[in-house]
């Protein structure tokens, strides 16, 4: 399926049969995904178009148009292809370089299959050096500022 918005902040606009597209489709389409990549950015995005964020233009129907750009997808990595029903649920892995829309990549993977696609999930694993496994609970923080003294620890 497919929305404006190229996630689930909007409502699913079109909808596609899907049992034609197998697992080796999904894969070659992933591949033509990676490297250098011409990308659009969704309208429902806060790129700027005439000074103002393309999500604003969007919102009140105003036609947007988006600027091509060169992003480089460094590893587009298939996790999982769950199928329910006539849905496909591909799960992945992403390292990109910055200005990458993800958003966008889900729905040309589903250009590429001839078909609709949309993201339902996002997790930032990772921003230049700063890795999520390397976080710190913001309750953990809290805890380690009151041990040295600066807060109190509310009970």
């Amino acid at each position: 399926a497919t929305t404006p918005s190229f996630d689930l902040e909007q409502e699913i606009d079109q909808t596609f049969d899907t049992s034609d597209v197998k697992d080796e489709m999904i894969h070659e389409a992933v591949n033509e995904l990676t490297g250098e990549i011409f990308q659009t950015p969704p309208v429902f995005s806060a790129k700027k178009i005439d000074g103002k964020r393309a999500y604003k233009h969007a919102r009140k129907g105003v036609e947007v148009k988006m600027r091509t750009t060169i992003v480089d997808v460094r590893a587009f990595d298939i996790t999982g292809i769950d199928r329910v029903d006539d849905c496909i649920d591909v799960s992945f892995r992403i390292a990109c370089s910055k200005g990458t829309y993800i958003r966008s990549l889900a729905h040309d993977l589903g250009k590429k299959l001839n078909n609709g696609a949309h993201l339902s999930a996002l997790r930032r694993t990772r921003i230049g050096d700063f890795k999520l496994e390397d976080a710190i609970h913001p309750d953990d923080l809290k805890t380690m500022i009151a041990d040295r003294g600066f807060l109190p620890v509310e009970s």
